[in-house]
């Protein structure tokens, strides 16, 4: 499987590079793993809904850019489904035996996602009703495909 993270802006904490960075060195006994960036619209932090509008719409054309035409789309999103890690993998599992190899996940920026890029999801994944920073969900988003992994392949992890 080819799983893709697609992420809004550049992460700069070290710990949080440590945590992904290993999570990433871990899943590769299972999946190719590709950590893609894209530029995040720089802001005024007071931001009017049009300007808001406008700087989703700038990061979503970066984000559909980078998404390959035959992926199997997952944006993350606060009102998505949310799922045990035991659906997860069961879910990930049916992608693979369906011929789905190409996996993208989309995590958006600080305003979130645009509408656009919602529409090209194939399905809407959500880990909380709480929001967290980004940079943060690239983290536990490993973290959970490893564990989903670990899951299908019959092997131990800590519950």
């Amino acid at each position: 499987m080819n799983i893709s993270i697609v992420t809004v802006g550049k992460l700069k904490e070290k710990y949080l590079k440590a945590g992904i960075a290993e999570y990433a060195k871990r899943l590769g006994a299972y999946a190719k793993i590709a950590e893609v960036e894209v530029a995040d619209e720089k802001a005024p932090e007071q931001l009017s809904e049009a300007d808001m509008e406008i700087v989703k719409k700038k990061e979503g054309e970066r984000i559909l850019a980078k998404i390959p035409q035959d992926a199997y789309v997952i944006a993350l999103a606060i009102d998505g489904k949310m799922k045990t890690s035991e659906q997860l993998a069961k879910d990930m599992e049916s992608l693979m035996t369906y011929g789905r190899s190409k996996v993208v996940f989309i995590i958006g920026g600080s305003l979130g996602l645009h509408d656009e890029v919602l529409k090209r999801a194939d399905e809407k994944l959500s880990f909380s009703k709480m929001t967290f920073p980004h940079q943060l969900m690239k983290l536990i988003l490993l973290e959970q495909i490893y564990r989903g992994f670990r899951i299908m392949k019959g092997e131990p992890y800590h519950k």
